[in-house]
């Protein structure tokens, strides 16, 4: 039993020495690499956050920080803004400060809430029109209306 005790003791040290050259060498080794899952979701929310930071103007970004949405006047129509949350949920749209509809469009696959504020800014100022045909429309409070309990 000691020999067996032994034996493992000394495959676990080569094992761990390797690892340490590899690792000392720069050698990428798939089986070396530890990473937790939600470290993995955390790095992609500091890179959304990071690549929002670049996109919007500084007071933009104080905006959104401030008041948890972000407001981006129409390209196409005069006094109209569209309302997009910081942390999910639908865009509202606000025709001369007057809630006009509501708008739910969210990517295939889930993405941090950084990127979702960068991907409905574009999408807006780059193709207004675009944007509108995709998004599913509501009448403005609707949605929060059949949630509430009477």
């Amino acid at each position: 039993m000691a020999e067996i005790v032994a034996l493992a003791a000394g495959i676990v040290s080569v094992v761990t020495l390797i690892s340490l050259l590899f690792i000392a060498r720069g050698i990428d080794v798939p089986l070396l690499r530890f990473t937790l899952p939600w470290r993995e979701g955390a790095s992609a929310d500091n890179r959304a956050r990071l690549l929002m930071r670049e996109i919007l103007a500084p007071q933009e970004y104080q905006q959104l920080t401030r008041f948890g949405y972000l407001e981006v006047p129409s390209p196409n129509f005069d006094g109209r803004v569209y309302r997009i949350p910081g942390a999910g949920g639908l865009v509202k749209v606000y025709d001369r400060g007057c809630a006009v509809m509501e708008l739910c469009l969210q990517p295939a696959e889930p993405l941090p809430d950084g990127d979702v504020v960068v991907m409905h800014k574009l999408m807006i100022t780059a193709n207004e029109q675009e944007y509108l045909q995709k998004a599913n429309r509501f009448a403005p409070g609707i949605i929060s209306l059949r949630y509430q309990r009477f």
